[in-house]
């Protein structure tokens, strides 16, 4: 059985509003009406629909702008928008299609057709949803295991390329290679079979090859030294993630600039500068990235 949706109804016909409100409504949905399309988005900035069925023709602001308009908004873009229409013309439809609509329906209205256009593009929208919701928990659950590692690890390919590497490996080869491209290991950690003890590969910088037999990934691990890096921030209470933040501010780097260097939202840095003030009992940044220099040894009381 389909689940009920909010589905805003746009038509200037007070007798095509009623058919419609009412064969919506006895199939469950809740419907949102207006006679314009002024009033349409006027809707729209209170209540996001599922769906919109909207009317070609409309008194001022027609059809094609409203749902161009509808297409412009972010909280909007992706409703479906099925067009009732008197006009038959080919290349008129393809017009409503090209501003984003999603299909149409022929006047006189035949409400079985409505229903089951709309029961068939709510389905659609509900899979594209779940498939969204998916990917982005899958993400979110690769970027936790990143977190989760407190070792600086990468495991590259025997071509260079960087098959995956741990959050703290990913500030480190920044930091030591900014002029690396991304996804490629630099030329001082390209794996040799004779490299397997920690060898310096940048200034505070060592690294540990573990190479397996010929053509198969090589894994390597950084390390740094005791005073620097975001592990020496780990003492603090920090989990490596807010040490990882904690440090490029220290760094000198604004809120935008550690979301890009971590490939996270800028949302997300806010957060954890705030849970970082807390852990550290510290009024302000200043004081925070004083106590992360004093950690680092690069300020004495």
């Amino acid at each position: 059985m389909d689940l009920p949706a909010t589905i805003l109804v746009v038509d200037d016909v007070p007798a095509n509003l009623g058919l419609l409100f009412d064969a919506l409504t006895q199939a469950g949905h809740r419907v949102l009406v207006a006679e314009s399309g002024e009033g349409a988005l006027a809707q729209l900035d209170h209540e996001t629909p599922e769906i919109v069925l909207l009317d070609y023709m409309l008194p001022g602001m027609d059809g094609m702008e409203v749902c161009r308009r509808i297409k412009a908004r972010p909280a909007s873009a992706d409703v479906p928008v099925i067009f009732l229409t008197a006009v038959d013309e080919l290349d008129e439809k393809v017009r409503a299609l090209d501003a984003g609509a999603v299909d149409y329906v022929t006047k006189p209205i035949q409400t079985p057709e409505v229903l089951a256009r709309v029961r068939t593009h709510l389905r659609v929208a509900r899979l594209q949803r779940d498939l969204a919701d998916e990917l982005e928990m899958r993400r979110e659950a690769e970027e936790q295991l990143r977190d989760s590692l407190d070792r600086a690890l990468i495991v590259a390919a025997p071509d260079g390329k960087v098959l995956f590497a741990t959050r703290l490996a990913q500030t480190l080869l920044t930091r030591s290679f900014p002029a690396s491209a991304p996804g490629s290991l630099p030329d001082a950690l390209r794996p040799a079979a004779t490299r397997i003890r920690s060898e310096e590969v940048a200034p505070g910088l060592g690294a540990r090859w573990s190479t397996g037999r010929p053509g198969e990934p090589t894994v390597i691990e950084l390390e740094t030294r005791a005073s620097e890096g975001p592990n020496a921030l780990l003492p603090l209470g920090l989990t490596p993630r807010e040490a990882e933040v904690l440090f490029w501010l220290s760094e000198g780097k604004a809120n935008s600039e550690v979301a890009i260097i971590l490939g996270s939202a800028r949302r997300t840095v806010e957060k954890h500068v705030e849970h970082i003030l807390g852990k550290l009992h510290a009024e302000n940044r200043a004081a925070a990235i004083r106590t992360a220099l004093k950690a680092m040894g690069g300020l004495r009381d």
